[in-house]
């Protein structure tokens, strides 16, 4: 099993930054590809950006390319979303994931899902 705990979500206008942590426990943390998703109001779930074991490859969604940069830190058990350039659009509840697929994990089936933390983007 392992826990994930999302933080670092809030209130930010339009332009501004976050950055969103995602703190592990449970299970040896790089084992696990990691995943940012998203979920807006009356829209599906969707992959924000995804990360492998060791770190060595990414993906992002076409939407944040260029502006969101996903990272782990496994001596400490975390994982990070840094977010630029925010839009209104961005606004979400953001979750991490994590799976123990080799390199990347770009589809959401994903082994374990954090609670969540809320972005919301004013214009």
């Amino acid at each position: 099993q392992v826990k994930l705990v999302e933080s670092g979500g809030g209130l930010v206008q339009a332009g501004g930054s976050l950055r969103l942590s995602c703190a592990a426990s449970g299970r040896t943390f790089s084992n696990y590809a990691m995943g940012w998703f998203r979920q807006a109001p009356g829209k599906e779930r969707e992959l924000v950006a995804a990360l492998s074991r060791t770190g060595g490859s990414t993906y992002y969604a076409d939407s944040v390319k260029g502006r969101f940069t996903i990272s782990r830190d496994n001596a400490k058990n975390l994982a990070y979303l840094q977010m630029n350039s925010l839009k209104p659009e961005d606004t979400a509840v953001y979750y991490c994931a994590a799976d123990l697929r080799v390199g990347l994990a770009t589809s959401p089936e994903y082994d374990y899902w954090g609670q969540g933390t809320q972005v919301t983007v004013s214009s």
